[in-house]
């Protein structure tokens, strides 16, 4: 797809200097930490004479969990890639760690597809491709717990955004509160509320 990346229109760069530096400080630590690195640069272009600050798409293979790409978002071409043995593996990692906003999965095989989803919580999930959850206008998008709360586009969006006031009216005829003890003068009826709030 991109037989040349420098000097190729159609790769994108990162938008300043201060993310072309979070990339490097991504790589340095890859490297410090001798984990394994892939480069994907099909013309060997040499990437130190590059003012538009582009880099290669890079694979970065099972990273320390504590390595600077695993820790933030990443935002550019760099892709950690964690290996695994038997799938069962990945459910038990994700749910290992803070809820993700959105969680992909791709394959075929509809019992591993079945598991993943219900068997671990995200923010929302594209299934054989990437963003395409967060694209769609009717499918609620948001996160859960540290990836956010709350969820918008669509009727969702509308209650996120919007505050529903909450109304109650005693009723004059039949007054509920005093029945239920919980007005004066109190009396048995107060204690049996009472106790049975204390019983629970």
């Amino acid at each position: 797809m991109y037989p040349t990346i420098v000097n190729n229109d159609q790769y994108t760069a990162m938008v300043n200097e201060r993310h072309y530096q979070r990339m490097m400080d991504n790589l340095n630590d890859a490297e410090k930490r001798k984990i394994k690195m892939v480069t994907i640069n099909p013309a060997h272009e040499d990437f130190k004479d590059n003012p538009a600050q582009k880099l290669p798409p890079t694979l970065i293979i099972n990273p320390d969990d504590d390595a600077i790409c695993m820790q933030d978002e990443i935002f550019g071409p760099l892709l950690p890639i964690k290996t695994y043995k038997h799938f069962e593996e990945t459910i038990g990692y994700i749910n290992d760690r803070p809820r993700p906003l959105a969680a992909y999965y791709f394959g075929y095989d509809k019992a591993e597809e079945k598991r993943f989803l219900t068997g671990t919580t995200s923010g929302g999930v594209s299934i054989n491709d990437v963003m395409f959850h967060m694209l769609q206008k009717d499918l609620p998008f948001g996160g859960v717990g540290p990836s956010g709360m709350g969820a918008y586009h669509g009727i969702e969006g509308f209650k996120t955004f919007s505050h529903a006031k909450g109304i109650y009216r005693q009723p004059k005829r039949i007054p509920v509160a005093k029945l239920a003890g919980f007005t004066p003068p109190y009396g048995p009826a107060s204690e049996k509320n009472i106790k049975d709030k204390v019983k629970r």
